[in-house]
């Protein structure tokens, strides 16, 4: 039935090279399978939280309602009063850590909340205009009005606040992100007592 005289004795060799060769391309692709993997589980994770990140910076921060100035004695502004509520879509705006950063006419300077209430040249102050579930200083809900004071007559270098057309800017930097507002003192500031900025 089988022809063994013409048999060739290294036929069951080529078999097992043949498997051993198969196995090796396996195990190969296993492994790279698995780096692959590894990959993009590493990848879909970095991306998830670069995107939360984007979207809180975007969304959690705070909006100025108004900014206006009070006009001190020798007509020049004295103090600047920021009303802020948190943005549309925004979460918690915990205001204990943020930061202001002033550019004024003179200097740059960034201040820290003071916990003593009063405003100076490092320093700013926050105060409460509206607070629902007595929250202060984290603006929850969206009603919430907190009062940022800036005492520019300690910021600026001289004895004196901000006097007439000069500009500042003011960026308010939370946990999340930043927000950058620029204003412009008026061009007289005679017989006011304040000013909207």
């Amino acid at each position: 039935m089988f022809d063994t005289e013409n048999w060739r004795a290294d036929r069951a060799q080529v078999g097992i090279g043949t498997l051993i060769v198969f196995i090796a391309m396996v195990l190969v692709a296993a492994i790279a399978a698995g780096v692959l993997i590894n990959t993009a589980g590493f990848l879909q994770t970095k991306a998830e939280q670069t995107g939360q990140e984007s979207t809180d910076q975007v969304t959690n921060r705070v909006q100025v309602v108004s900014t206006v100035g009070a006009v001190g004695n020798d007509e020049s502004i004295h103090t600047v009063n920021l009303t802020v509520m948190k943005s549309s879509g925004s979460g918690d705006v915990n205001l204990s850590s943020a930061t202001v950063e002033w550019l004024g006419p003179d200097s740059g300077k960034i201040l820290t909340r003071a916990d003593d209430g009063v405003a100076n040249d490092t320093r700013f102050n926050i105060t409460t205009v509206k607070d629902i579930q007595n929250t202060y200083p984290v603006l929850v809900d969206q009603g919430d009005r907190f009062r940022i004071s800036l005492d520019t007559a300690e910021l600026t270098d001289k004895s004196h606040g901000l006097r007439e057309s000069e500009d500042f800017t003011i960026k308010i930097v939370t946990s999340a992100g930043a927000v950058t507002y620029h204003h412009s003192v008026p061009q007289t500031l005679t017989n006011q007592e304040a000013v909207e900025l």
